[in-house]
C-alpha cells in the first residue's frame, strides 16, 4: 500500500520558542517543510508581518505567544500553540478565543508531524480541528487537568462544544481570513 504524501511537505512554517532544542527537534520532525525557526517575539513579529506562512507553531511563555497567536490571526496564518509550562485550561481556552487551531502539549512533540498533518489537512478542507484535537488527546488533558476539568467553565465548554464548526476562535480567524471577508460574511 503507498503511503500517502504529507499534507506538511513544502509548507513555509514559522516555529517560535525560546528553547534551541524544542526548535531543533522540530526542524529534525518537520524536515519535509520549510521553516523559519525563531527563539524571541520580536524577530517572530516582525516574520509574521513580513512573510506568508502556512502554519505557525508558537509556544506561549518565553515569547509572549498569545500576542503572537493575535497577530498570526490577523494574517490569516493557522496557528497551533505548542507548550510545556502553561499546560492549563485558561490557556487553553485563550488559544481557542483567539484564533489558534489546536493547543498541543510539548509532551506530544515526538508526534507533531502526525499531528500537524492532520490538524492541517483538517483545516484546509474546513473541518474542526479542535473536535479532532479533542478525539486525539482527550485522554491527556483528562489525566492532566482531572476528569471533571471542564466543569468549572461548563458554559464556555457547553458552548464550545455546539460550536465546533464556528467557535469563537473560528469566528476570530474568519474576520481575517480575505476570501470569506471580501464575501461580506
Amino acid at each position: 500500500m503507498a503511503e500517502t504524501e504529507s499534507i506538511l511537505k513544502g509548507k513555509h512554517i514559522l516555529a517560535v520558542d525560546d528553547e534551541e532544542d524544542i526548535l531543533e527537534t522540530i526542524e529534525d520532525i518537520l524536515d519535509e517543510a520549510v521553516l523559519d525557526l525563531v527563539r524571541d517575539y520580536e524577530t517572530a513579529s516582525r516574520k509574521i508581518k513580513e512573510k506568508h506562512y502556512d502554519l505557525a507553531i508558537l509556544d506561549i511563555m518565553g515569547v509572549n505567544g498569545l500576542k503572537l497567536l493575535e497577530e498570526a490571526v490577523g494574517r490569516g496564518i493557522p496557528a497551533v500553540m505548542l507548550t510545556a509550562h502553561a499546560i492549563n485550561p485558561e490557556t487553553l481556552m485563550d488559544s481557542i478565543r483567539k484564533g489558534a487551531i489546536s493547543y498541543l502539549p510539548k509532551e506530544t512533540l515526538s508526534d507533531l508531524d502526525e499531528l500537524l498533518n492532520d490538524l492541517l489537512g483538517a483545516h484546509e478542507q474546513g473541518r474542526p480541528t479542535w473536535k479532532l484535537l479533542f478525539e486525539k488527546l482527550g485522554d491527556y488533558f483528562n489525566e492532566r487537568f482531572g476528569a471533571d476539568w471542564k466543569e468549572k467553565d461548563k458554559e464556555f465548554w457547553s458552548e464550545f462544544s455546539r460550536t465546533y464548526q464556528i467557535g469563537k476562535g473560528i469566528q476570530e480567524r474568519l474576520k481575517h481570513d480575505e476570501k470569506v471577508r471580501d464575501k461580506g460574511i
